[in-house]
């Protein structure tokens, strides 16, 4: 009987332990360790921020999921992975740190045959000082916890607006090399519309602040679409849905430091600048969990299986080279770490091998540009397809893996959310095919441009609203779950 292990019960990771289950059955042991109780869908935490959605409509309970599907759930943080085993254990085996219950503070070396980290990014709030939630002075959407504080605080700013008082948001990145950029702009345009909805806008002065060095960049080097049969660059797209929501932008910026209701930040060109704000929203830079390794005689090998950022080695190309260099081809395509052929890395976990877009830096040497997002669609794609060579490797032996899915082949739909409501509200529906552009295969856009395609309505608001329902209906194994797409 082999036995998998699965570290992080996000997107990615519980889609792995959900199809890794499937395919083995009985026969086979899965385990999930995830410190969270809850599954969050955390695309709908923008509609939690705006008071649209409760906290309960976007999660659910991990451990009534599990026991329907046999799976062992562990609610425990990954401390360390021990590849090799030690002197107790003859195979790799984990370390893991009860974070509730009768085990509390409890350690427990888990081993495994095969081992999935899928535990995402860590929130890296300490990295600009003063921004977040719990110890500074901006608001964040990134989990479900934080986005029900972001509606607690933005009601306080509408009920300050509908006294009469004027209101300055500050919505974006918050670090010079924040991704996510996705979410911040959705928000941005849902506080937007119901500050509209309730006839304040006058009231209002909405900025939105990015690291971006061309609007509608998105941290994938911006992209041309078709839209209503014209060629279209995201650029174009993003800054003229900004401007039909009344929002100003400030573009190449890196936030440095907050403080209460201002901000410091530093320009591609050099400059210090700040904006005052009422309320603001700034995403953190992303790190990895924090993981250690150690070998068999103890001694730390973190640095086979991760980079300096936290985030996991796996089958890419990590060579230093030119950006005029760089090609689809580096990105990886199994997500299994070189040195240890049983590990893999799945989503947010997995180092990518560069930015996607350009790299650059300020005139102060401050590197000034998005991370690479892994989010979403290709995250769920990227733990199915780890699933289904795992267990056909348990299975049938099989040494070659049948399945990958590199970014720079695969495709992606994004709806970004612009207003909540069934007969009012809006959402951008944007595809992209490849995630990585590929220039020689498309050398006039960079991807597919019959297939990626950006349109605004409120069509895009029911298919958003749709795919929220689908997506939990998805996560709780309810029938037919698998049919689903990731």
């Amino acid at each position: 009987m082999a036995k998998v292990v699965v570290l992080g019960a996000g997107i990615s990771g519980h889609t792995a332990v959900a199809f890794l289950k499937k395919k083995l059955g009985k026969s086979h042991e899965v385990v999930m360790v995830s410190p969270n109780s809850y599954y969050q869908w955390v695309p709908s935490n923008i509609w939690v921020g705006i008071g649209q959605m409760t906290v309960d409509q976007v999660r659910f309970k991990l451990d009534k999921v599990y026991k329907k599907w046999k799976i062992v759930y562990k609610q425990a943080k990954a401390i360390s992975i021990n590849p090799e085993g030690d002197s107790e254990i003859s195979k790799g085996f984990v370390s893991v740190e009860y974070v509730t219950g009768e085990k509390e503070g409890q350690i427990e070396k888990v081993d495994y045959d095969y081992l999935v980290n899928a535990t995402g990014p860590k929130l890296n709030f300490a990295a600009t000082e003063g921004l977040g939630p719990e110890v500074g002075h901006t608001v964040s959407v990134c989990a479900y916890d934080h986005a029900d504080h972001a509606w607690k605080e933005l009601q306080k700013s509408l009920k300050k607006m509908e006294a009469g008082e004027s209101q300055k948001f500050l919505i974006g990145t918050g670090h010079a090399m924040a991704t996510c950029q996705g979410a911040a702009f959705e928000y941005a345009l849902n506080v937007a519309f119901e500050v509209k909805k309730r006839k304040l806008e006058h009231l209002a002065e909405i900025i939105w602040i990015t690291n971006e060095y061309e609007i509608g960049d998105f941290g994938m080097g911006g992209a041309f679409v078709k839209r209503g049969g014209y060629v279209t660059p995201t650029k174009v797209f993003a800054e003229s849905i900004l401007s039909e929501y009344g929002i100003r932008w400030i573009k190449r910026a890196g936030v440095n430091k907050v403080e209460e209701g201002l901000a410091h930040y530093e320009t591609l060109s050099g400059e210090y600048k700040t904006q005052e704000f009422d309320f603001a929203m700034l995403i953190p830079g992303f790190a990895g969990a924090g993981i250690k390794a150690f070998d068999k005689e103890n001694k730390d090998i973190t640095e086979k299986l991760f980079k300096p950022n936290g985030f996991m080695t796996v089958d890419a190309d990590y060579t230093q080279k030119p950006y005029e260099e760089w090609s689809v081809n580096d990105w990886p395509e199994t997500y299994e770490n070189p040195e240890y052929k049983n590990i893999f890395a799945a989503g947010i976990a997995f180092a990518p091998p560069h930015s996607i877009s350009k790299p650059m830096k300020s005139a102060n040497g401050t590197p000034m540009f998005p991370s690479p997002p892994r989010t979403g669609m290709p995250s769920g794609v990227i733990g199915k397809i780890i699933a289904l060579n795992i267990s056909e490797k348990i299975k049938y032996g099989r040494q070659e893996y049948k399945h990958t899915a590199s970014m720079g082949r695969m495709g992606a739909a994004c709806i970004v959310s612009a207003g909540y409501g069934i007969r009012k509200g809006q959402a951008a529906t944007m595809t992209v095919s490849p995630v990585v552009p590929d220039w020689d295969k498309y050398p006039e856009w960079g991807r597919n441009i019959n297939t990626t395609v950006g349109e605004v309505g409120l069509a895009g608001h029911w298919i958003k609203l749709f795919l929220h329902y689908m997506f939990i209906h998805k996560a709780k194994g309810y029938p037919f779950w698998w049919l689903l797409p990731e």
